[in-house]
C-alpha cells in the first residue's frame, strides 16, 4: 500500500510522477495532515500548532535549504526529523542573483518599460553601470555565495568576501565593514539566524558608500525592509534586486514594487526545470530515508535522536 505523503503546496505540472508509485500524495489542505507520516514542507510556515496536527509524523523534508520556517525545536520534542536539500537548489539562485546583479545594475526593466511606451531618448536616459572593475561585497561564502563570488570574478569584478565560519582561499577575505564601506555592490547569501536577523539595518547603510547597490536571494529577514526604503529614498542605495523580501509577499501596493530602481521577483530564484526537480528529488529521498529507519546526512535538527533514543529505552 502506498505511503501517504503531505505537501504543503501545489506540485508543478508533472512532478507527481517524481513519487513513483511507493507515494501517495496528499495536500495542500491540513486536514489531509494527521494521516501522514512524511510531510514535504516547501516556503510555507511550520510552527508548533502545524506541526502538532500531524500525530503520525515521522519526518518534515524541506524542499530546499532554508528551514527558518520550520520550528526545529517543537518537531524535535515531537521526535520528528526535520532535514532540508542544501546542494539542490544552488546552481539556480546563485544564476538567479546574477540575473538580479544584470537587473538592477543595467535598469533593465526601465528601458523594456520606454521602449514600450514608445519614448525616444533611450540614450541619454539609461541609468546602467558598468560591473568591471567594480568591488563586490559577497555576505556568506557557502554553497550559493561562492559560487556567485567566482561569476563575479569571472566579469573582472574585485571580490571580496565576509563569512566568520569558513576560511576563503579563491578571494579576499574581510570582516562586514570593509564588505559595508568598500563595495559597490553588496549580496547576501547567509540563512536567516538571530545573528543574520537585520543584518542590513539603518546603521549598516549609514556605513555604505554611496550609490551602493544591494542584491538578496537569501532570505528577506537578513535586511531591515524599512531602512533599505529609507536608503532608497536618500540615494544611498542606487538600486536593488530582491528575490526575498520581509514580508513575504510584499503587498501589491508596497513601495519596494513601485520604484524604477528596484527588481522584486517573488521568491523563485531556486524553481528553475532542473532545479526544482533536484530539490523534490532530495526532498523525496530525505522522506524515504527516515521512514526507513536511517538517518539522513541532512538532518537540520540532530537533537530529534535524542527523544527518539529515550522514547526507545
Amino acid at each position: 500500500m502506498p505511503e501517504r505523503i503531505f505537501i504543503d503546496r501545489p506540485l508543478p505540472p508533472g512532478f507527481d510522477e517524481l513519487f513513483g508509485p511507493d507515494w501517495e500524495v496528499v495536500g495542500p489542505n491540513d486536514a489531509e495532515l494527521p494521516t501522514c507520516r512524511a510531510a514535504i514542507a516547501g516556503a510555507s510556515p511550520w510552527p508548533a500548532e502545524r506541526i502538532a496536527k500531524g500525530a503520525m509524523l515521522e519526518v518534515i523534508s524541506r524542499s530546499g535549504i532554508g528551514f527558518d520556517t520550520v520550528d526545529l525545536d517543537a518537531a524535535a520534542a515531537q521526535g520528528v526529523v526535520v532535514c532540508n536539500t542544501p546542494d539542490a537548489p544552488s546552481i539556480s539562485t546563485a544564476e538567479h542573483t546574477m540575473s538580479l546583479l544584470m537587473a538592477a545594475s543595467k535598469f533593465t526593466a526601465n528601458n523594456v518599460a520606454r521602449l514600450r511606451a514608445g519614448r525616444q531618448d533611450f540614450y541619454a536616459a539609461h541609468e546602467g553601470i558598468e560591473l568591471s572593475g567594480a568591488t563586490i561585497g559577497v555576505v556568506g561564502h557557502g554553497r550559493i555565495g561562492s559560487r556567485v563570488a567566482r561569476m563575479c570574478a569571472a566579469m573582472d569584478m574585485r571580490v571580496i568576501v565576509c563569512d566568520p565560519y569558513v576560511e576563503v582561499a579563491e578571494h579576499e577575505q574581510v570582516d562586514l565593514d570593509v564588505i559595508l564601506t568598500e563595495s559597490r555592490i553588496i549580496t547576501m547569501h547567509t540563512p536567516l539566524t538571530d545573528e543574520t536577523r537585520n543584518l542590513l539595518d539603518a546603521v549598516a547603510f549609514a556605513r555604505m558608500q554611496d550609490g551602493v547597490i544591494i542584491v538578496n536571494a537569501a532570505r528577506g529577514g537578513v535586511i531591515d525592509t524599512q531602512a533599505l526604503v529609507d536608503a532608497l529614498d536618500s540615494g544611498k542605495v542606487y538600486a536593488a534586486g530582491l528575490d526575498v523580501t520581509a514580508p513575504e509577499p510584499l503587498d501589491p501596493e508596497h513601495t519596494l514594487l513601485n520604484r524604477d530602481n528596484v527588481v522584486v521577483t517573488p521568491h523563485i530564484a531556486s524553481a528553475t526545470d532542473k532545479g526544482r526537480v533536484r530539490m523534490y528529488s532530495g526532498a523525496i529521498e530525505n522522506a524515504r530515508q527516515v521512514l526507513a529507519g536511517e538517518r539522513p546526512v541532512d538532518c537540520v535538527n540532530p537533537h530529534v535522536y535524542e527523544v527518539l533514543e529515550g522514547r526507545s529505552s
